[in-house]
């Protein structure tokens, strides 16, 4: 049962929308990535990352985009995996990361939410993990 497990807080995980020419969705528009960041001193295992964008379009309707999944066996300790490509039309949805991960065979899970707009060159900052700037949430 649900109320069985136990879910201890997560920390030390973040996900990072950084730019990136090579994951431009179309030419001549900017590209950006997501990553996975593991700050820890310890690898997460058995790493699934669900997202999905929701919100609503210029017209007021309600809008949700496809949700993917992918798997990582195991990231490392203090490292970060690429997880997907992001096209900038979805920057005005909820862009929803929703992280689940074994270590020593307990489960934690979070929800990363990038709200609307609001990955956004004002929203910058250095990410030392990947060596360049991004949008951070942890």
């Amino acid at each position: 049962m649900k109320a069985d497990i136990n879910f201890d807080p997560v920390e030390g995980v973040a996900v990072a929308i950084v730019p990136d020419e090579a994951a431009a969705v179309e030419a001549g528009k900017a590209g950006w990535l997501v990553y996975l960041l593991n700050h820890n001193r310890f690898a997460l295992e058995n790493v699934i990352v669900s997202s999905n964008g929701y919100g609503l379009d210029a017209e007021g309707h309600t809008v949700r985009t496809s949700t993917l999944r992918h798997h990582f066996p195991e990231v490392a300790a203090q490292s970060a995996v690429p997880v997907e490509p992001i096209d900038p039309a979805l920057f005005h949805l909820n862009n929803q990361y929703w992280i689940s991960y074994y270590r020593d065979g307990q489960i934690f899970d979070k929800k990363f939410i990038f709200v609307p707009d609001s990955i956004v060159a004002d929203n910058l900052i250095p990410i030392g993990l990947l060596g360049r700037e991004g949008v951070l949430h942890s």
